[in-house]
């Protein structure tokens, strides 16, 4: 699969939970289901991925934490809060710099309709995207 499809399939399957339990759990919870359509629907998912990286010849050990890691490829970070903030978006930026990757989503279950919580975040665009409140 390209990596367009991949993040294609983790939204389809973050629509599919978030239809059915709507916003209101913890993000640990909606982490774990996701994962688990995931799974199902035969990707590879790493869950609380511990990352190092090298920064001027020294490596960072475990500097940070990804929510999901899909396929090897691609960075998910769940939110389950009322108002996306971007902090958020710059975290995942931040992340796939870090890692040298080119994809990643931020995927908030906080919000109403999923639909107004996500956004895809490409390594090399300097493009901040406006937000949903």
């Amino acid at each position: 699969m390209t990596d367009n499809e991949i993040t294609g399939d983790i939204l389809d399957a973050a629509i599919k939970v978030h239809r059915r339990f709507g916003p209101g759990m913890l993000e640990s919870v909606y982490e774990r289901l996701l994962e688990a359509e995931l799974v199902m629907r035969g990707h590879t998912v790493e869950r609380q991925k511990q990352v190092s990286f090298e920064y001027e010849g020294m490596t960072l050990e475990d500097a940070f934490r990804v929510d999901l890691f899909v396929d090897g490829r691609i960075v998910v970070e769940l939110k389950a809060v009322e108002k996306m903030n971007p902090l958020f978006f710059k975290q995942v930026k931040t992340y796939l710099i870090a890692m040298n990757l080119p994809l990643g989503l931020l995927i908030n279950f906080g919000m109403e309709k999923l639909v107004d919580g996500y956004v895809r975040v490409v390594n090399g665009f300097d493009d901040h995207p406006t937000l949903p409140s």
